[in-house]
């Protein structure tokens, strides 16, 4: 019997299906179309985002610039400029996005791996010596979550395979490497179980949703590693976690992912679990203002 039971008793509305026509949200949409996306594209050339990927794929010479992480930065504005397309065809757009796609699958190495920070080579601190041997740190894993939530948006708006086919060899290769008999790190920074159940609703293929469940299993198991900690919500198995602590933006991905696995799988344990964390962070955790997380220790609970 495949992992896959069931799935949430609502469903979304899919985004080519909403129109906002007039109104408060539609001047907002309108400026985030006309304004906001462009100038983040704008923000990723001028900050060598971008370069990075031409200079990994051998396009052009040049170093890498920035921090180990950008990689997600410019995946994050393709998934919404994607959104874009999806309610507002704009050849530009489309066409900008085509010469980026292009740039990332250069990047990408012959066995799936992407990670311009490596790829390109050089010092660049805090990746580590060789391919996840700094997945508390380096975020190496939760980069490709974001090029796989992209990827599923673009596909969906364009009907395109350019970057699905990139986050589909990748995500083939990390199943390969991480699981029950390879390695059993998890990811310093969640946000790749999200992508890769994404990529399980748009393949029908279950390894994508077993491989989040497997990262999420592992959390909290000193099954040949070390742990990383309360910070980093590995210090307890998942389905006993009771309190949101940590590091915010982390604990949420997890939240959210779990959310959709308890969902799609029917696992009473992760149903229980995520029960007793939303009655924490909403009874307990959540402002007045409806954010949660922040406090002077930096984006934590």
């Amino acid at each position: 019997m495949g992992v896959a039971a069931a799935d949430y008793p609502l469903r979304p509305v899919a985004i080519p299906d909403v129109r906002v026509p007039r109104g408060f949200w539609a001047s907002r949409l309108d400026a985030n179309r006309k304004v906001t996306v462009w100038h983040d594209f704008k923000m990723c050339e001028e900050t060598h985002r971008i370069d990075n990927f031409a200079v990994a794929g051998g396009l052009k010479p040049g170093r890498f610039v920035g921090i180990y992480f950008n990689d997600s930065d410019v995946y994050k504005v393709i998934e919404g400029a994607s959104y874009v397309l999806a309610t507002n065809p704009d050849p530009k757009l489309d066409r900008y996005l085509d010469d980026l796609i292009a740039k990332i699958a250069a990047a990408q190495e012959d066995d799936g791996y992407l990670y311009t920070a490596r790829r390109i080579g050089g010092p660049v601190r805090g990746i580590g010596p060789e391919r996840w041997s700094r997945l508390r740190n380096n975020h190496e894993l939760y980069n490709v979550g974001h090029l796989y939530e992209a990827a599923v948006a673009h596909f969906q708006a364009t009907g395109k395979r350019t970057l699905l086919n990139v986050a589909l060899k990748n995500a083939d290769l990390i199943c390969r490497v991480f699981g029950p008999k390879g390695r059993h790190d998890v990811p310093g920074h969640q946000e790749i179980e999200i992508g890769l159940v994404k990529l399980y609703r748009v393949t029908g293929d279950e390894k994508y949703l077993r491989q989040a469940k497997f990262f999420l299993d592992q959390r909290g198991r000193a099954d040949g590693r070390s742990l990383y900690g309360e910070n980093l919500q590995d210090h307890l198995p998942v389905i006993d976690q009771t309190e949101a602590v940590g590091h915010a933006v982390r604990a949420c991905y997890m939240y959210a992912a779990m959310t959709d696995i308890a969902a799609l799988t029917g696992d009473e344990a992760y149903r229980r679990a995520v029960d007793r964390l939303w009655h924490n962070v909403v009874g307990k955790k959540l402002y007045l203002t409806g954010g949660v997380g922040a406090s002077r220790r930096g984006e934590a609970f």
